[in-house]
């Protein structure tokens, strides 16, 4: 087994071991073989191999980081990479004891876990698993490699993991938030009568970029159109412009959605995006430490369906941090397809939730809120909390 010499102790754990531990135990996992980029990344403090940001595949096959953690043993932890990591790992070492860079694929990784199991004496032990993130090879490979293993899912197990940030993750999703809004203003600023879809996500685009986010996508609509894809359509005089945009920044999620109109908005334009708002108030007004999720949703709810705007208008919420959709999960039966196993749960500090209100109006277009918020023991903090109303495009 390769190995990368730079120390021979173990560094500051990055993530709470006690909690950790606590919740392995729970759902009766010996040692974690985590190998999501969004797993990998928490459990290492925040690190993620840049060369890979974007793109997983090279050659025949494609990267796959493997943190391997056993409960209660921080000194038999380890971490399998690529072999360009030898850099990174020399710069700013990787603070598991055992480090492993030898890998082009998924096959040399799962092979370098096995071993590093081996060695540990793990080979019969309950190992937890991301059946989502674990390529068909190295899952075969593992299983048959260690046959007296049981390989336990592990997916629920590290979503409660990430669910309470520490105060370095909201400054993360914090600035994600406010990268993203500034961008978005700035972008609605820029955009005039005659230009496109396409040009006003390009736009928003260098925006994001230039403010140091990592740029994912721009939902876009304009005038009475739903219809939120890139195009040629041009924005009109009078229109309004629905943005909704995802970027990251070192890995953490800003998502926000925001209205813009090409001139002075109408009073009937006034009163829809009021009754927006007055849904997302809802939901803020029961948001707090201690509170069951579900009650948020049912007041927002309630609000929504007492609206007239209740036919073409769709309240949801969800928590959100390395990913965009993670616990709590508080809504079943929505498009995003997972169960609302969280709603009759408390709310935590420093959990993180996206709450968004959206409406498809008949004949004046796609209107919309969306905003993060985190979680503290008397209320909430709003990420990004600008542009809430209706901000003016540029004039012609």
């Amino acid at each position: 087994m390769d190995s990368v010499p730079g120390k021979a102790s173990v560094m500051a754990v990055p993530f709470d071991q006690a909690r950790v531990d606590r919740l392995m135990d729970e759902a009766g996992i010996d040692v974690l073989v985590s190998t999501s980029k969004h797993n990998t990344q928490y459990l290492l403090g925040g690190y993620k191999f840049i060369f890979f940001a974007a793109m997983d595949a090279i050659g025949h096959s494609r990267y796959l980081p493997i943190v391997v953690y056993e409960k209660g043993a921080v000194e038999r932890a380890a971490y399998i990479g690529n072999k360009m990591e030898i850099g990174e790992h020399q710069n700013q070492p990787f603070w598991t004891p055992n480090v492993h860079t030898a890998t082009w694929g998924t096959l040399d990784a799962a092979a370098l876990a096995v071993a590093h199991l081996r060695k540990t004496g793990k080979e019969r032990a309950r190992i937890g698993i991301e059946p989502g993130f674990l390529p068909a090879d190295a899952y075969l490979h593992l299983r048959k490699e260690l046959p007296q293993a049981e390989l336990v899912d592990a997916t629920g197990m590290l979503e409660r993991m990430r669910a309470i940030k520490t105060d370095a993750e909201l400054d993360q999703l914090r600035i994600a938030s406010e990268i993203i809004t500034d961008a978005m203003l700035a972008t609605i600023g820029w955009a005039r009568e005659g230009s496109s879809k396409s040009e006003i996500i390009e736009q928003l685009r260098r925006e994001e970029t230039s403010r140091g986010a990592h740029f994912e996508y721009c939902l876009l609509t304009l005038g009475a159109s739903h219809n939120r894809a890139s195009s040629s359509q041009a924005w009109k005089k009078g229109e309004v412009l629905s943005i909704d945009s995802g970027g990251n920044y070192h890995g953490y999620i800003g998502d926000l959605c925001r209205m813009g109109v090409l001139g002075e908005p109408d009073a009937e334009l006034q009163d829809l995006l009021a009754a927006v708002e007055a849904v997302q108030q809802a939901a803020f007004s029961k948001v707090r430490a201690g509170a069951l999720g579900g009650d948020m949703i049912e007041h927002a709810t309630a609000v929504l369906k007492a609206s007239k705007v209740a036919p073409y208008t769709d309240f949801f919420a969800h928590g959100m941090g390395l990913i965009t959709h993670e616990v709590p999960f508080l809504m079943t039966n929505h498009p995003v397809a997972y169960e609302g196993t969280d709603a009759a749960k408390p709310l935590e500090k420093n959990m993180v939730l996206s709450v968004e209100t959206t409406m498809l109006h008949p004949t004046r277009g796609f209107i919309k809120l969306e905003d993060t918020v985190a979680v503290t023991e008397t209320g909430y903090t709003m990420f990004g909390d600008r542009g809430r109303g209706w901000n003016r495009g540029a004039a012609a």
